[in-house]
């Protein structure tokens, strides 16, 4: 029996998900950088700074940047690090990961790359200090087997942060609603010349897990000491825990 997912609110098969996920960033890549700028009203930047600071990486550590695509992450990781230290920046999406690839070497902090599937990592076990996926869980397919998986590659001590859209403070829920599904689909018509990536953008955050739900899946998958922490009224919540 073929196995089915949610892609936005439509029922596909896994294998349509995966694909459709591709056509999505392939079709924004080129102005996904603009669109998180517009859309968070630059928000974005305090989220990823806030994932560093929680990070508690050291000079020497090695990270893991999953779905690092533009490497927003990768940039301010590779500051902690040092030149002691190792980021790798991997996407699934060829696309995306090409813009963060040049762009490290552009600004003279090339750093190695792989593109991979977050759900069949092609690292050792207990390798990375700190894995971190940012606004890249809700697009997987199954997310426990890459939870799974980014438990496997830290080391024992070592730490995942999930920095992903979540579930906002309720009295704001009308007003979020009217932005994500009215506006957001405009300014992807109107900046990429693609409103149905950012409708499925929208949908996509709905069917995300809640702050907890999350909380709960990252525990039954083997993380201990799970915490979050809601920022900008639930709009995004950081979830981190750690393998001990």
């Amino acid at each position: 029996m073929t196995k089915t997912t949610h892609f936005g609110f439509n029922t596909v098969t896994e294998d349509e998900k995966a694909g459709k996920v591709a056509e999505v960033f392939h079709s924004v890549a080129e102005r996904y950088n603009l669109m998180n700028d517009l859309m968070s009203v630059g928000m974005h930047r305090l989220w990823k700074r806030f994932v560093i600071e929680a990070s508690g990486i050291k000079p020497g550590d090695k990270v893991l940047d999953i779905a690092g695509g533009t490497g927003d992450l990768s940039v301010l990781f590779l500051q902690k690090v040092g030149k002691s230290g190792q980021v790798w920046l991997t996407d699934i999406n060829n696309s995306m990961l090409s813009i963060g690839r040049d762009r490290l070497i552009d600004e003279g902090t090339p750093t190695p790359v792989a593109q991979c599937d977050a759900e069949k990592l092609p690292f050792p076990d207990n390798y990375f200090n700190c894995v971190s996926v940012a606004f890249g869980l809700r697009n997987m397919t199954h997310k426990d087997i890459a939870l799974k998986e980014m438990l496997r590659v830290i080391k024992p001590g070592g730490t995942v942060l999930v920095l992903e859209f979540s579930k906002i403070w309720k009295p704001l829920q009308p007003a979020y609603d009217a932005y994500s599904f009215k506006l957001l689909p405009t300014m992807g018509k109107v900046i990429t010349n693609d409103a149905e990536s950012y409708q499925y953008l929208a949908e996509s955050i709905r069917m995300h897990p809640s702050q907890n739900e999350l909380k709960e899946l990252m525990e039954q998958v083997g993380f201990e000491r799970v915490e979050y922490f809601n920022l900008t009224a639930g709009i995004v919540a950081l979830h981190r825990g750690y393998k001990f």
